[in-house]
């Protein structure tokens, strides 16, 4: 059934795709973001199917605004990246928290009936199971840690859905993506990072193999999740999961940073000698989520690292030019 859709954040990555697919769907789709982390760039090609509304999440008027008339809300406004973590902490929770309260009050001001929120797998930061469920413990191991203001702010965001939301609302469902990535994902992330420091070292040296610096060993583990196959999960729990629940969304594929590393030496042709680096504090030695949950009501992984790597490496190294300096 079309629905009036807002989406917040729907110019970032997530977002983006999100947004593609719902007009697709069907749905009348109203974007909402400042572009402060996203680009609209990204919905050029559907411009002229969506209704673009230029805002601040923290904004509590503008946020109302946009809610009106509306059916369903995907929040996903939230800033991301793990260099923001540790620079701006303060930035990470403003946007988390008041944001999450202003499209929780703007919901019930307009007679929203759907709210659907992105939070993350470092709600649990260091799981004590692996691959992990849904009702693991929710974890901030150090609050003095600038790291977990991202995980922490979408605890927040998690504990008012739960229960503030559904005080007033017919569904409200919870996402965890893990590891999403894809084309034009961004440039604070590992893999995109990983492929620009090669394509950087690949052009100042002939060396064979060629010195390569990672964090640590390169032994922390993650599943990394296409986004096509991200996409369908979530499209996938907003019609068949149940509202009030918690799904993981991901894949049980589990890789080390080590073989990520070579994965992508081997994309460029080149043998890789790791130089371990010192480790940023707070990471998470190994993650991979339990998707048993989504998978129950259909949903199947069909790309796996080596399926998607190289169309991401391909993307990030026609557009190296871009990366901020």
């Amino acid at each position: 059934m079309s629905q009036n859709v807002l989406v917040t954040g729907g110019t970032g990555f997530i977002g983006s795709a999100l947004v593609r697919r719902l007009v697709n769907d069907g749905h009348d789709v109203r974007v909402f973001d400042n572009d402060s982390r996203g680009r609209a760039t990204r919905l050029d090609d559907i411009r002229d199917d969506i209704e673009f509304v230029h805002g601040d999440i923290r904004d509590a008027d503008a946020v109302a605004d946009a809610l009106a008339g509306q059916d369903a809300v995907w929040h996903l406004a939230y800033v991301n990246g793990t260099e923001f973590f540790y620079e701006k902490p303060d930035l990470v929770l403003d946007v988390g928290v008041k944001g999450m309260a202003n499209v929780i009050d703007g919901c019930r001001t307009h007679d929203v009936a759907e709210l659907i929120y992105a939070s993350t797998s470092e709600v649990y930061q260091t799981p004590a199971v692996v691959p992990t469920p849904e009702d693991v413990q929710m974890v901030v191991p150090d609050p003095t840690n600038p790291r977990y203001s991202y995980g922490s702010g979408k605890i927040i965001g998690e504990m008012m859905a739960l229960h503030m939301a559904t005080r007033f609302m017919e569904k409200v469902q919870i996402f965890r993506p893990h590891n999403v990535y894809g084309p034009d994902m961004g440039w604070e992330h590992v893999l995109p990072q990983f492929v620009l420091r090669m394509k950087e070292l690949c052009e100042a040296s002939d060396a064979d193999p060629l010195p390569f610096p990672i964090q640590g060993e390169g032994l922390e583990t993650r599943a990394f999740n296409y986004i096509d196959d991200f996409i369908d999960g979530v499209i996938l729990m907003s019609e068949k999961g149940a509202s009030g629940e918690i799904y993981h969304i991901g894949t049980p594929e589990e890789i080390t940073i080590r073989d990520v590393a070579h994965m992508v030496g081997a994309y460029f042709g080149r043998t890789l000698e790791l130089v371990p680096q010192p480790l940023q504090k707070g990471g998470t030695p190994r993650r991979c989520p339990d998707i048993s949950k989504i998978t129950a009501i259909g949903y199947e992984p069909k790309f796996m690292l080596s399926d998607g790597f190289p169309v991401l490496a391909d993307w990030y190294t026609a557009h190296a030019d871009q990366a901020p300096k």
